[in-house]
């Protein structure tokens, strides 16, 4: 059975300075999300610009843990995402075999929906007992 999760987050990024290579970044993401998702994350964030202006990428790997629609554990989101001269893709996805506890077995897509300077998601997934 598939689920959906919606509600906002916040994001803090911070600049990783420990390394000065010409067109690449790495940075820490922070996130606390509110909503059907009550979870706090850590994660690590690796980006890379071009000459050309609005084209980019990054990827990125974050641990959340929280509960979800009030079933509690943690799990893993990949990040792959790109703008190609102003136009964005992403996608966000589970890491299969990383929900502990009660998320064990999790899956899904994870949207980010970025709205007059606030951030929101929403989350289809599924669950193995719910199936």
């Amino acid at each position: 059975m598939t689920n959906k999760a919606t509600g906002t987050f916040e994001v803090k990024i911070v600049p990783q300075t420990d390394r000065d290579v010409p067109m690449l970044g790495r940075m820490t993401i922070d996130k606390q999300f509110h909503g059907d998702l009550e979870a706090t994350t850590q994660g690590q964030m690796l980006s890379a610009g071009t000459a050309i202006p609005n084209s980019a990428g990054y990827v990125a790997i974050e641990r959340v843990e929280g509960s979800l629609h009030g079933k509690t554990g943690s799990f893993v989101l990949q990040h792959v995402g790109l703008m190609n001269r102003g136009v964005p893709s992403l996608s966000v996805t589970v890491i299969p075999d990383s929900g502990t506890d009660e998320l064990e077995g999790l899956s899904g897509t994870l949207t980010i929906i970025r709205e007059q300077g606030k951030h929101a998601y929403e989350f289809v997934y599924e669950l193995p007992s719910e199936k």
